[in-house]
């Protein structure tokens, strides 16, 4: 989490896109519903194929456009993946480095064990209680829109002209569109859902399936840097820290460019060359929050 933090901070990426469009089929099945389009402004979509044509063009691809365009993974795995390695990256490790003070390597692979099993367990609790809230806030959401279909078909058809605004349909199509939507409550129920509340419905595994990554992912990544003790005598603690420390720039570097590769694809050089900087980046962000923690912990030894 702190490492995904700072990612965003040093390296800030433009936000792409609406997520209203992520559903751009059934956006085109209900505009071929509502027939052509007419003008009422100028520059405004005059046909049923210009209004896609806008639509289409409003559209943005994720993450450099045409250097990514490869296999995709679930996004909230990815995530979940992100935030338990990166904390494992930098936490244990930091930890380790402060007790290699101690100049016992036992000491450190008995607290960074001990880290680890801790951190992992409340980790992955904390992905299951989030996952947790997630499901009943899409549940009371979608509970509260089915009964104000039932009670306010006015305050409803209000909304289907909002969700539509952006797309310049004139109010007679707006009115079309709402019509088609109200004879099937369903419908309205799933097209309000997903286009104006802008929700998917969660999983019912999403919980496990989260806690169990984010704490295997916090678990993996925190012992990368805590090997090196275990392959040298007790006493030759700094020569392990100094190998913890080549370990973890190999291990972001490594991680940093499996994710980037995962999610844009291989093939190519741009693709080739955004992978190596996502793997940069990684061991940026890392060192500065592995090095602003172990200064901090040397520093209070210090005192």
């Amino acid at each position: 989490m702190v490492l995904a933090l700072l990612k965003n901070v040093l390296f800030p990426s433009s936000s792409r896109g609406d997520r209203r469009f992520a559903h751009y089929g059934t956006m085109k099945e209900l505009l071929t519903d509502a027939g052509e389009v007419e003008s009422t402004a100028p520059g405004s979509p005059t046909t049923l194929s210009q209004a896609e044509a806008d639509i289409e063009a409003r559209q943005q691809p994720p993450y450099d456009g045409e250097n990514c365009r490869g296999w995709k993974l679930n996004p909230r795995i990815i995530s979940d993946a992100i935030i338990g390695l990166s904390d494992g990256l930098t936490v244990p490790f930091a930890l380790t480095a402060g007790l290699s003070g101690l100049g016992d390597t036992k000491v450190v692979v008995l607290g960074g064990l001990a880290e680890l099993f801790a951190g992992a367990i409340s980790m992955g609790l904390g992905g299951f209680i989030g996952a947790k809230s997630e499901a009943e806030s899409y549940k009371a959401t979608l509970n509260s829109t089915r009964a104000l279909i039932q009670t306010s078909p006015s305050e409803t058809q209000a909304m289907v002209e909002k969700t539509f605004k952006p797309y310049g349909l004139t109010t007679s199509s707006t009115l079309v569109i709402s019509k088609t939507l109200h004879d099937s409550p369903d419908e309205l129920l799933d097209f309000l859902m997903r286009f104006h509340h802008q929700e998917a419905a969660p999983a019912t595994s999403r919980p496990v399936v989260s806690a169990a990554t984010i704490a295997g992912g916090y678990f993996v990544g925190g012992f990368v840097p805590l090997l090196p003790y275990f392959c040298v005598d007790r006493s030759e603690v700094l020569l392990a820290l100094w190998w913890s420390i080549a370990v973890m720039i190999v291990a972001l570097f490594s991680f940093g460019w499996v994710k980037t590769g995962v999610v844009c694809g291989w093939s190519g050089r741009s693709k080739m060359w955004a992978a190596a900087t996502g793997g940069a980046q990684m061991v940026i962000v890392g060192g500065v929050a592995a090095g602003a923690a172990v200064g901090l912990v040397r520093a209070i030894n210090g005192s």
